[in-house]
């Protein structure tokens, strides 16, 4: 009996160990027929699926570390941001908003107030302005703040695909190196406010503000600086110089009589 017995609790657990080890690839082939059949659905109509695996080149990721109580930023509108900027590789941070040069405070009379060490007070560091959508600035920058309220703050994490390319960004000295080839980089952004693109009347193009061009500010390379918060206005067309009217031409000379 007893030998019996051991072997039929043998028997059982071979048995429920080859249930438990058949059971995971069945689990698994539903998860992998179930991802297939949701991959499939999601494809438009008119477009046949493919079997291949989806890869994923590069993504914007980022977290909100403060949920502003203002109006949600609004697409191809005037931002105003607060920006510190790091290169993920070492933790350099190689530009900030709150470093750039500061304004003298003004009095009534529009003179400087002076410190108790005798220089101009300065004021509050400005944050820099950009219209969003116009590609005034990198598209990690740009695309950033989707979803976000004024006055919220959030940390971005952008590829080198969706910053400065694989050439970087060279900086004006050595003190300034700029972005190196390839770099992810690491904002920490405030939404400050925003407003309504200014367009000039009859104007199809984007006049807004754009952003200081300073060193390692998140402006793609090659774009030419523009100071924040003004607005261009659109140079009325030159008049068409007026064609020189031609010359009359000679009248041919008389026949001379013959003698």
């Amino acid at each position: 009996m007893r030998g019996t017995a051991f072997f039929l609790v043998l028997t059982m657990g071979a048995m429920m160990a080859q249930g438990q080890t058949a059971a995971k690839p069945a689990t698994g082939a539903k998860t992998a027929v179930h991802h297939a059949a949701t991959a499939a659905a999601t494809l438009p109509p008119g477009v046949p699926p493919v079997h291949a695996v989806t890869k994923t080149a590069f993504a914007l990721r980022y977290q909100d570390i403060k949920i502003g109580a203002g109006e949600e930023a609004q697409p191809n509108w005037v931002y105003r941001v607060h920006y510190t900027g790091w290169l993920a590789a070492d933790g350099h941070k190689f530009d900030s908003s709150y470093d750039h040069p500061r304004q003298p405070v003004m009095d009534k009379d529009g003179k400087p107030v002076m410190g108790e060490d005798g220089k101009p007070k300065l004021g509050d560091a400005e944050p820099i302005a950009f219209p969003q959508g116009y590609g005034r600035v990198i598209p990690g920058f740009d695309q950033g703040f989707a979803g976000m309220h004024v006055g919220g703050k959030r940390r971005l994490f952008i590829p080198w695909q969706l910053a400065y390319g694989a050439k970087g960004r060279p900086g004006p000295d050595a003190a300034h190196p700029g972005i190196p080839p390839k770099a992810d980089l690491i904002f920490d952004v405030e939404l400050v406010d925003q407003k309504e693109m200014q367009m000039p009347m009859g104007h199809p193009g984007m006049m807004g503000g754009g952003m200081q061009g300073h060193p390692g500010s998140p402006m793609p390379p090659g774009h030419p600086p523009v100071t924040p918060g003004t607005a261009q206005p659109a140079q009325p067309a030159q008049p068409a110089t007026p064609a020189k009217p031609a010359e009359p031409a000679t009248p041919p000379n008389p026949a001379q009589p013959q003698q």
